[in-house]
């Protein structure tokens, strides 16, 4: 059944006719509104409006010899995002595997995203009970051992942007003082390493690393998570330098070579 058009067509509706329009530009290489119309079944106006909004964020470009459209330079940045994630976790991927099946504890590789630490790949050792599954998870970034790694290596425009936001209590233990974060993410500069003792979760402790691209910026953080009771003060760093050279090893993956 052909769509018809309406004024005030509803944003999920809006949603798939922008698809559809860069699926005929990726089938087609260059089309003109016109023909982009008929194929949807919509009005030219509507194909205007929506090529417009494509044209703003890169996606859509106009062809200048013969006047029609063709795909924009801005989805090869959507693509080298996605392809630098998909290739980060499979590279990423069973190093966690070997490092959690070394430590026996939870391990995790997470990534910044919009303020938050994402994890983008897990693994559980032998002695985790119940482990909750945190891939795709969003985590705050103050109370968390990958979060405090990933925010040790900004520049200090973008650290400043994001410590102006209220640092949350989760714990008695949390750090929720700006001064007091700032003196852990310099000590996470000169170690190398960052640890959350009971920070995020009462009775849970967790240390972290940096993961660094090709170019040395920090691209993800490794970490190792368990009770406090089997990973305490004592066993922090036997630990410690087990995530390091896991990070170590996944940024070697992802061609960093110091």
């Amino acid at each position: 059944m052909t769509p018809t058009d309406t004024t005030g067509a509803a944003p999920v509706q809006s949603v798939d006719r922008a698809v559809r329009v860069l699926e005929i530009l990726a089938r087609d290489g260059d089309v003109a509104a016109g023909e982009i119309a008929r194929e949807l079944g919509v009005h030219g106006s509507t194909v205007s409006r929506l090529i417009a909004s494509l044209s703003a964020h890169g996606l859509v470009e106009r062809n200048g010899v013969n006047g029609g459209f063709r795909l924009g330079v801005g989805l090869l940045r959507l693509a080298g995002a996605t392809a630098s994630r998909l290739d980060l976790t499979g590279q990423a991927q069973p190093v966690c595997d070997a490092l959690a099946a070394e430590l026996d504890e939870t391990t995790n590789v997470a990534i910044l995203s919009d303020g938050v630490a994402i994890n983008v790949c897990q693994a559980a050792g032998s002695n985790a009970v119940a482990t909750q599954n945190w891939v795709g998870r969003r985590t705050v970034l103050h109370a968390t051992s990958s979060g405090k790694v990933l925010l040790a290596y900004l520049d200090e425009d973008d650290l400043a942007a994001l410590l102006q936001r209220p640092l949350e209590r989760f714990t008695p233990h949390t750090i929720t003082t700006v001064r007091a974060l700032r003196a852990q993410l310099r000590e996470v500069r000169e170690t190398g390493y960052a640890t959350a003792v009971e920070e995020y979760e009462e009775g849970l402790n967790a240390v972290a690393a940096p993961v660094r691209g090709p170019d040395g910026s920090v691209i993800a953080a490794i970490s190792a998570a368990g009770p406090a009771y089997r990973l305490g003060p004592d066993d922090l760093p036997a630990t410690t330098d087990a995530v390091i050279r896991a990070a170590q090893e996944i940024s070697r993956r992802m061609g960093h070579h110091p």
